[in-house]
């Protein structure tokens, strides 16, 4: 088991007037490997449980372990080293006054000693060059460019590439393709897709498109009123129609 959430719960200015409960008492177990996607309304609790998992929220109750480690308690930064993300706002995932190569040095060396000097050799050039290259979106001749003079498609699919730089346990996507365009938008998924079936790597992605929802994934969970409403395995999730997703919604 990669992540097993025991519990976990969010309540905000508890025993006032104005307390909220934005995240009930839920526990979960994912797997290694696994694609799991979340879906409902705003509200639901998804932004608290991803939230709460980053680590930029403090948890209420209970607890999470990743790889068996209890990380309940650590902070975000170093949670950092053992989760990516991939956020929203393409802007959010890259440091926009430094360079593209610069970037993705800073990705690869987010588990390595705060002591160990980051610097851009030759060898490192090329494996960044290569793996850009993969996109075939030209990029890989922008390596000097600055990334804030990139667009916000390209920065969102170089902010997902970086997040395979280091040994990361878990991806999480928070809606990360809102704020493109469809020709963007697939390309970010479709890259996440491959991810997950040729590397292994563990995702966790919200989205609002029950297109896409019904499209990726192996797994398919509903936040309802801070909990999990509904949890769906492959074989279930291949059944659904996007009637019947709508349907959860009315």
């Amino acid at each position: 088991m990669l992540l097993n959430i025991k519990g976990i719960s969010k309540t905000f200015h508890p025993g006032k007037e104005n307390e909220v409960k934005a995240l009930q008492p839920t526990s979960l177990e994912i797997q290694k490997g696994e694609f799991v996607i979340i879906v409902g309304a705003n509200g639901s609790g998804k932004s608290s449980f991803f939230n709460l998992l980053q680590g930029r929220l403090s948890l209420s109750s209970g607890s999470i372990q990743l790889n068996g480690r209890d990380i309940s308690h650590m902070p975000l930064h170093q949670r950092c080293r053992y989760i990516s993300t991939v956020f929203q706002d393409p802007a959010k995932g890259t440091a926009g006054d430094l360079t593209v190569l610069e970037n993705f040095r800073l990705a690869a060396v987010r588990k390595k000693s705060k002591q160990l000097l980051i610097g851009n050799n030759g060898r490192f050039r090329e494996e960044v060059s290569r793996r850009i290259a993969a996109l075939e979106m030209g990029l890989e001749n922008k390596l000097d460019q600055a990334m804030n003079s990139l667009s916000g498609g390209q920065r969102q699919a170089l902010s997902l590439l970086m997040s395979t730089m280091d040994d990361s346990s878990l991806l999480l996507m928070d809606e990360p393709t809102a704020a493109l365009d469809p020709k963007s938008a697939k390309l970010i998924l479709t890259m996440a897709d491959k991810l997950n079936r040729e590397k292994g790597l563990t995702i966790l992605m919200i989205t609002h498109s029950i297109k896409d929802a019904l499209q990726y994934g192996d797994r398919l969970l509903q936040f309802h009123e801070g909990r999990i409403s509904k949890d769906l395995p492959s074989n279930q999730k291949k059944a659904l129609s996007l009637n019947d997703i709508y349907s959860w919604f009315e």
